[in-house]
């Protein structure tokens, strides 16, 4: 499934790092950065989530949330928050619901061997639920300041 820009944002519920659910409709009114990650403490996972974390207050002040998802469960992200001083919500979603709804469960490649998983990807939601942006090819290094600059 490929969600495209102008359609509502699925909603969903899922648990965050401390275990305090979470819906998209709770952040209605507010602008949100939705960004699915393959797994926390990994590399490229790191540097985007910490490059969120150094510009957070900026989000805060253009009226934006963000919301990092995995398939990791609670206790996974809970110890990358803590680690990486992440002052955002992480949302696990183990049985896969979100990342399916959002079309991020994809076959990946690593050494010549196929794997599902999740695929680096962010939606960015308006204040009315509306996806206004779908990055799709993200480069980790500069990801953070692509979104900046379209809120």
């Amino acid at each position: 499934m490929t969600l495209t820009e102008g359609i509502k944002a699925p909603d969903f519920s899922l648990p965050d790092q401390d275990g305090k659910s979470h819906k998209l409709s709770d952040y209605k009114g507010k602008k949100v950065v939705l960004y699915f990650y393959p797994k926390d403490n990994t590399p490229g996972c790191t540097i985007e989530a910490c490059n969120f974390r150094d510009d957070e207050t900026v989000y805060k002040k253009k009226g934006a949330v963000i919301l990092g998802v995995s398939t990791d469960d609670v206790n996974s992200h809970k110890k990358f928050a803590l680690g990486k001083k992440l002052p955002f919500t992480l949302l696990a979603d183990t049985n896969k619901v979100v990342v399916e709804k959002y079309g991020v469960w994809k076959e990946k490649s690593c050494m010549g061997k196929k794997y599902m998983g999740t695929s680096r990807e962010t939606f960015i939601i308006d204040e009315k639920g509306k996806i206004i942006k779908h990055f799709d090819d993200v480069n980790v290094t500069n990801h953070n300041k692509e979104i900046l600059g379209l809120l």
